[in-house]
């Protein structure tokens, strides 16, 4: 299967990637396997896919749990090798096209009191809400290339 497919599949075209990078095979190997699986328990067992609740949780310690996502996804990426570019490629995406621009905009507004605002924070919420939707696709697509069961809606909202 080529890339290209696999996003698809995954409703994932809206990703920013070179049309000869689409075109490559795409082809997981054990160490993929086994770096997705590590990305997989920290996004399943983070903000990052579950629900903030309106009346509970606090807005900077949310964000700063999305932040953590670059030292973790840095470390997976280490500890697993060379070997495991095919999930490089989609955690440096993910990281680059969706996490950073959601962190970066909030880390600046943070610093400038926007938590302090009941309407920033309602603001951080639903912007928190999409990311968390985008980040569960790319849980979903994580146990599907450590070839796990999807755990992401195990429980009910």
């Amino acid at each position: 299967m080529k890339w290209k497919k696999w996003l698809e599949n995954w409703d994932m075209t809206s990703l920013k990637i070179k049309t000869p990078f689409l075109d490559m095979e795409w082809n997981p190997q054990e160490a993929d396997k086994n770096a997705a699986w590590d990305m997989y328990i920290e996004l399943l067992t983070r903000i990052t896919t579950q629900p903030l609740a309106d009346k509970h949780g606090d807005e900077k310690t949310a964000l700063d749990s999305i932040y953590s996502l670059f030292p973790i996804t840095r470390q997976i990426i280490k500890d697993n090798g060379r070997d495991c570019i095919e999930f490089t490629k989609i955690a440096i995406i993910i990281l680059n096209q969706k996490i950073r621009p959601f962190t970066a905009k909030w880390h600046k507004l943070s610093l400038n009191g926007a938590f302090e605002d009941e309407g920033q924070c309602k603001v951080f919420r639903q912007e928190l809400k999409d990311l968390q939707y985008t980040l569960s696709i790319y849980s979903a697509m994580l146990a599907d290339i450590a070839d796990v069961e999807d755990l992401t809606k195990l429980e009910e909202a």
